[in-house]
């Protein structure tokens, strides 16, 4: 990004500037990286409550009678199982099957999906969706299906932790109960109607609130006068590590699969054809050149970071794609794409860290569990 490139800006901003926040790009985005420090925040979350602003994330709207057969089409799970307030995971690919992006699909409505995609995608993934439609469907679709992208206008904040519920339910009294895992719900929130789902991105208990971006500010004064701590990238970032969970552009990308990435749960083989489906089918009955794996440091060393060489028997087989100090551990922890001959769980190998290889091990995903 060159440095005349203007940095949008959430919803939140002023309120990230009043609290101290450490503001860095991200996905073109001036993003809050940390607040109180990173470990505070993330032990905040395994232990207490969080909460993010998300509202770089885009928001796109799919609707119109032939909504799931065109998403049955685009995406990679199968949406004919969702009920009305219900949402899946899900990949999009290109024809190669490589990744455009992963996401979450809510159906919130008969005929009408919100997709939340990520921040540094919002501008492949729209022209990529409206592609698809148009030769899917024939150009002019629009009779048919309607595609409207709400990033700009729309916010979004995740409340994440233990103690996720109990500050939700002060907002709102007897959302927990009615809104289970993988459940989108409306409600008024600051005179605005809001979206309430429970997914989450840390491992945690946690809820995300989509809303206009005129409520944003009130909505987050609101979690933080219950005690919810404002938790920035850098945990969220350690939080989804120790999780295992995929973020574009590092575990994810144009030339990578949801096979490779070790996704093919969320893959839905048996459904008709969809974007990518012939090379994911046979990459999952006849394999893949790589595969994504899980390691943790034995003993010592710097924590390793994307890019670090991933050496077996002497010879680097992969990188590093995320890598950290596990807060949590106290360990160096991170995820890499290896050879199926090398991904062996205990496997031993070493990670080189300036110019120095220090010893670890692929270990079973996630890498932190909750009660051990």
């Amino acid at each position: 990004m060159s440095a005349e490139t203007q940095l949008k800006r959430t919803p939140l901003y002023e309120s990230h500037h009043r609290l101290g926040a450490r503001l860095v790009e991200f996905g073109g985005w001036e993003m809050p990286v940390q607040y109180d420090g990173i470990l505070a925040e993330h032990n905040a979350v395994r232990a207490d409550c969080g909460v993010f602003d998300i509202s770089h994330m885009g928001e796109v709207r799919v609707s119109g009678p032939r909504a799931q057969m065109f998403l049955n089409h685009l995406l990679t799970n199968d949406l004919a199982k969702l009920a009305v307030g219900q949402g899946q995971y899900n990949l999009m690919c290109n024809e190669r099957g490589g990744t455009v992006d992963d996401l979450y699909a809510y159906r919130i409505g008969d005929d009408e999906y919100l997709l939340i995609i990520n921040a540094s995608r919002i501008e492949a993934d729209v022209p990529h969706i409206r592609h698809v439609a148009q030769v899917f469907l024939s150009d002019p679709f629009e009779a048919e299906l309607q595609i409207e992208n709400c990033s700009d206008y729309s916010g979004a904040i995740a409340v994440q932790g233990p103690r996720s519920a109990a500050v939700m339910e002060a907002l709102l009294p007897g959302i927990a109960s009615e809104v289970k895992r993988n459940r989108i719900v409306w409600r008024s929130l600051a005179g605005e109607n809001a979206l309430v789902a429970r997914t989450g991105y840390t491992g945690e208990d946690g809820f995300e609130l989509v809303m206009p971006a005129e409520a944003m500010a009130a909505v987050w004064e609101l979690l933080l006068k219950q005690g919810a701590k404002p938790c920035g990238l850098g945990a969220r970032d350690t939080l989804r590590t120790e999780m295992c969970y995929p973020l574009y552009g590092h575990e994810l990308d144009e030339e990578t699969s949801a096979i490779e990435a070790g996704l093919g749960k969320f893959v839905a083989l048996g459904k008709p054809a969809f974007v990518g489906k012939e090379h994911l089918q046979r990459q999952s009955l006849s394999g893949t050149s790589k595969t994504l794996v899980a390691f943790r440091m034995n003993g010592r060393s710097a924590p390793p970071r994307p890019h670090y060489p991933l050496v077996v028997g002497g010879e680097a087989v992969g990188e590093v794609t995320s890598g950290t100090q596990s807060p949590s551990l106290g360990v160096g922890i991170g995820m890499g794409y290896v050879p199926p001959i090398c991904a062996t769980g205990g496997q031993v190998l070493e990670v080189e860290i300036r110019g120095k290889r220090f010893p670890a091990e692929i270990v079973a995903k996630p890498i932190y569990r909750k009660n051990g």
